[in-house]
């Protein structure tokens, strides 16, 4: 787009917006080079500056308390309060941030109501960036629920009550050869990632539309929170192309375009343009993770965008890389190798087909040729057991379904399929409450002594079985993980742990190796890379209390140390662009991450010698 064409004049002064981009992405590149370089030094990186210095506060008094990069509440020091003209608009106390937290946490608790947990949360972070991610951080188990599966789904239902102030952008189908200006009206000049949803396939939920915003938001809340990165860094998209849920668009709360979903070229145009006008905005190696798009267009947006921009999909690659990474960890406590099993899919949507690819990945990766890999996997669609019966089935299977199509006669039935094929590993990926029953759950234990169960379906209420009821009916023998959390469980005396298979063990690491690196694109590659890594992090004792993933409240070192063996992979493979490479890959992961500490706004002074 020609610099004329997108000026704007404002009474007397010109504001060139193609210009401010080009000055924003020249100082983004020697920013990026200055912070490699700095890992390149003899003793490691030099300790990490603040993010924000005292020079970019713009505003005195008032203001600074009601901007959330800078306010730090009655954490300000005398000091602060005097230098940034605040003082005697707080009250004359001031408290650490330890303590902070602490009343935080309290406050929290009182909330009987996760959705009010939820706004409480979402308004201390619009009021003080850093205690948000501070609570966040250092209670993440208790947290995590809160600010994302299972309480954010409820959220995205009710998102026209709980909505208090913008965050993100909202871009719509009537915005189509405008995108470019929009991404300009963004406060934030620097984005290395974007998170964005079409909202038609929200969790378990369906087509919430609009009100699908709460995925995004909640997804680039833990990519700080777990990851370290930097909120500012950071941009959530709603892309509205109007939804097909009539009885959401009928209500007075509903915030989206009130139509029927665009599909065909026009959808396709739309994305095509959203995707280059961000990288023409902030950059090559931008960011663009895709968030609950539908079955019929998650895999085909990224088979087409995979090569061409720095993109994967979560629900197709992430959960794929977090089941296979459990499955890997249980085959230490079954004592089993991976084509050693016979695996069975209730559900064949791109979670399910994402993760039996990925798992035809590491049976090979252990010597297996792929086509018998793939007869290992068996999946199950809404039509029953996925196969080819004189070419009948294979007709109106999706192209991601025909290599796991099988020469088998149709069977329809959970149960009977289960005692036919004889699974040791099964899966729930459909989004179906309470299939795994008792009689299903019996005959996985009569043919398995370790039956490995992963209900994964999000929220809770869609989950194929509860935790409890796993081992009530495998008496105590299974290896169990949901997608949700569910509490601890007891069994005969023993209490065990269960384990989450949650894709937050995975995308938070992945897009920090991606935006530290620089990476051209993410390989599926890099998703067996991490599977491994988080496999081989679950301790002995994890295994031994029924975990079968690191506890949750260690992700933020989790993702900082599988972002540095992704770094690795990246330079090893000339896949990576900040140079000059780092000798330390570790260290230069923790230089770029968000500190959760308060900055202090007293300026640094230095003194002269005395003259004599």
């Amino acid at each position: 787009m020609a610099s004329t064409q997108i000026t704007k004049i404002i009474g007397t002064r010109t504001l060139s917006v193609c210009n401010r981009s080009l000055a924003t992405s020249f100082f983004t590149r020697n920013q990026r080079f200055h912070t490699s370089a700095r890992s390149q030094l003899p003793d490691g990186p030099i300790p990490r500056k603040h993010e924000r210095l005292l020079g970019d506060v713009h505003s005195r008094g008032i203001g600074v308390l009601r901007d959330p990069r800078f306010n730090k509440g009655m954490a300000f020091t005398l000091e602060e309060r005097q230098i940034l003209g605040i003082h005697g608009l707080l009250p004359p106390a001031v408290f650490s941030m330890e303590e902070q937290v602490r009343r935080t946490v309290e406050n929290v608790r009182k909330l009987a109501n996760p959705i009010n947990q939820y706004v409480y949360m979402l308004s201390l972070l619009q009021r003080n960036e850093k205690l948000f991610f501070k609570v966040v951080t250092e209670n993440v188990e208790e947290m995590s629920p809160i600010l994302y599966t299972p309480t954010v789904g409820l959220a995205c239902q009710t998102l026209g009550h709980v909505y208090q102030r913008p965050r993100g952008m909202y871009i719509t189908i009537n915005d189509k050869n405008h995108i470019f200006k929009m991404l300009c009206n963004y406060p934030e000049h620097h984005i290395k990632a974007v998170v964005m949803t079409d909202g038609e396939r929200i969790l378990g939920l369906g087509d919430l539309g609009a009100f699908g915003m709460g995925i995004p938001i909640g997804k680039l809340n833990l990519y700080t929170a777990m990851g370290g990165i930097p909120p500012h860094q950071c941009l959530p998209v709603m892309l509205d192309v109007g939804t097909n849920n009539e009885q959401l668009r009928n209500q007075d709360t509903y915030f989206g375009i009130r139509q029927e979903r665009v599909t065909g070229d026009q959808y396709d145009e739309f994305i095509d343009e959203f995707l280059a006008a961000v990288v023409h905005r902030y950059g090559q190696t931008t960011l663009l993770q895709f968030e609950d798009f539908a079955n019929h267009n998650a895999f085909r947006l990224l088979e087409k965008y995979r090569n061409k921009y720095l993109t994967f999909n979560d629900d197709i690659q992430g959960t794929a890389s977090v089941c296979v990474a459990g499955i890997m960890a249980a085959m230490r406590i079954t004592k089993k190798k991976l084509p050693d099993n016979t695996f069975l899919f209730f559900g064949a949507g791109e979670a399910a087909i994402g993760i039996a690819e990925l798992l035809v990945t590491a049976m090979t990766q252990e010597g297996m040729p792929e086509k018998e890999a793939r007869s290992k996997i068996w999946l199950i669609d809404k039509a029953g057991l996925l196969v080819q019966v004189g070419g009948g089935r294979s007709e109106g299977a999706s192209p991601e379904k025909i290599p796991f199509l099988k020469e088998h006669k149709e069977m329809n039935d959970l149960l009977e399929i289960t005692k036919h094929l004889k699974p040791s590993v099964v899966v729930g990926a459909a989004g179906v409450g309470q299939m795994f029953d008792k009689a299903f759950l019996n005959e996985m234990a009569a043919n398995n002594e370790r039956p490995v169960i992963f209900a994964l379906s999000n929220p809770t209420s869609h989950s194929e079985c509860t935790a409890q009821e796993a081992y009530d009916h495998t008496q105590g023998r299974c290896v169990f993980a949901s997608g949700s959390p569910f509490p601890p469980v007891s069994y005969n005396g023993k209490t065990y742990h269960t384990g989450q298979g949650n894709n937050a063990y995975i995308f938070p690491g992945v897009a920090l190796a991606a935006i530290v690196a620089s990476m051209h694109h993410i390989s599926e590659e890099v998703f067996f890379i991490a599977a491994k890594v988080i496999a081989d992090l679950a301790e002995e004792s994890d295994l031994e209390m029924g975990r079968i993933y690191p506890p949750l409240a260690n992700i933020h070192e989790v993702s900082t140390n599988l972002a540095a063996k992704i770094v690795e992979y990246a330079y090893a493979n000339n896949i990576a662009c900040t140079y000059p490479e780092p000798v330390d890959k570790l260290a230069f992961v923790r230089a770029h991450q968000f500190s959760l500490e308060y900055e202090s706004f007293v300026p640094q002074v230095y003194s002269w010698p005395q003259q004599k």
